[in-house]
């Protein structure tokens, strides 16, 4: 069943991340504020089911917005949190009508027993719960994750099963599917919510560089190192670290990470001491690691040993029957980010989105959805999108069959290989057997 919206107001930005994984993790949505004035813009939009705010803040506090709150929306209940607690407090939070009252740090389960007390609340004084919009939020919705598909329930599953375990995990995919999203949902969905995240791009680091960013260096370890710094793996120590692109790490860079798998230390580089490490690893990539192994690019033992739960992540051309709940959900997410309420999308977009192969996966559609909630203020129709989805749609049927000429099947065929291609005329003509100037010759014809 769906969930309640809750607004999240906290000016620290680690502390917003991870409240808003773990609420997102028990299938919340979330709205998050960094100050009132921003907290106040978000309830005005008449979203908000209930709101979460921390009471030290510069400028107006969190007593001030829940005091506005109670006045102008009595409707949605309050709980407070605090890193600098004190009775005072919490006797005025309580008579002036907030809900629960919790200390940082504080886990899960009592952030969890807290939320019960507010959803006892709006049941039984049968507050009018307010929806996102018409465009339905997924039934399945995992620390940001969501669909229907049987790849995506079997997905929640496998997150179920292994997001308390310190289990390394390889997720493969094509790039924009979302791997990242699956990492930080395997973290934020377990006990280890409450420590670091460390996400690494592998392959947007300088080779030279990779190995003294993952490991840290000392003093003098290179030209320019005027003092100890610490790495990403020290970053992550008790968490969880994210090596995306781990298929362009250098055979030098795998060989560490080796050690790092198998005797749970890490070496800076310059320093003959090893170091004890507590980190989980989350490999990702979008090369075929077995090939790079036959190619000897890849070592095979490392392979291996990255691989112990392996998470393949079907291409969006795979799972057409998801894009309806994405196309939704970032509706919704870049309508509230842009200020337009009551944003909808006709049938028929759904209908011309599942007939798209998506050679960029979810991050294409994101981009595409972003630009069209951009440009329209109402509805979201067919006529919002681009020329090359419109030639996915089936001939209108009438009482007589249609036909189209030769020449324009062929310009569809040619726009929709354009398409495929991220609209690249080189590569268009080279899959279509042709030349650029013959490619611009039917396309303007």
């Amino acid at each position: 069943m769906k969930k309640e919206n809750i607004l999240l107001v906290d000016d620290s930005p680690e502390i917003l991340e991870v409240l808003s994984r773990s609420l997102q993790g028990l299938n919340f949505f979330t709205f998050n504020a960094s100050n009132v004035v921003d907290a106040i813009d978000i309830l005005k939009q008449g979203e908000v089911d209930i709101l979460i705010t921390d009471i030290k803040m510069p400028g107006a506090n969190g007593m001030d917005l829940a005091r506005y709150t109670l006045e102008h929306y009595p409707q949605i209940p309050i709980l407070l949190i605090t890193g600098y607690p004190n009775i005072s407090d919490a006797v005025q939070a309580i008579r002036t009508g907030v809900v629960d009252y919790l200390t940082k740090p504080f886990t899960q389960l009592e952030l969890k027993e807290a939320l019960d007390k507010v959803l006892v609340k709006l049941k039984t004084e049968k507050k009018p719960i307010h929806k996102p919009t018409s465009s339905e939020l997924p039934v399945t919705n995992r620390v940001g994750i969501m669909g229907s598909s049987k790849f995506q329930r079997a997905l929640y599953e496998i997150i179920e099963r292994i997001n308390h375990l310190n289990v390394t995990v390889l997720i493969q995919g094509e790039s924009g599917t979302g791997k990242e999203l699956v990492a930080r949902s395997i973290h934020y969905s377990g006990p280890f919510h409450h420590t670091p995240f460390i996400a690494v791009n592998c392959g947007g680091i300088p080779e030279n560089l990779l190995e003294s960013e993952l490991f840290g260096a000392v003093k003098g370890a290179y030209t320019g190192a005027t003092e100890n710094r610490p790495g990403f793996f020290q970053a992550a120590e008790g968490g969880t670290i994210f090596l995306d692109e781990i298929g362009n790490a250098s055979l030098n860079v795998q060989t560490r990470l080796l050690r790092v798998l198998q005797e749970k230390e890490i070496t800076p580089v310059g320093s003959p001491h090893a170091k004890k490490t507590n980190v989980r690893i989350i490999a990702a990539t979008n090369a075929n690691l077995k090939e790079m192994i036959a190619q000897g690019t890849f070592r095979e033992d490392l392979y291996y040993r990255l691989n112990i739960v392996s998470v393949d992540i079907p291409p969006l051309r795979e799972r057409k029957e998801d894009i309806p709940v994405l196309a939704d959900h970032f509706v919704t997410k870049y309508a509230h980010e842009y200020r337009k309420t009551k944003l909808e999308i006709e049938p028929m977009v759904y209908e011309i989105l599942q007939r798209y192969n998506w050679p960029g996966n979810i991050r294409e559609l994101e981009n595409l959805i972003q630009r069209c909630v951009v440009l329209t203020d109402s509805k979201l129709t067919p006529n919002d999108l681009p020329d090359y989805l419109k030639v996915q749609l089936p001939m209108q049927e009438t009482q007589t069959t249609a036909f189209i000429s030769l020449k324009e099947k062929e310009k569809e065929y040619i726009l929709q290989v354009l398409a495929a291609c991220d609209m690249n005329k080189s590569k268009a003509a080279e899959i279509l057997g042709i030349d650029r100037k013959t490619l611009r010759h039917k396309l303007e014809n």
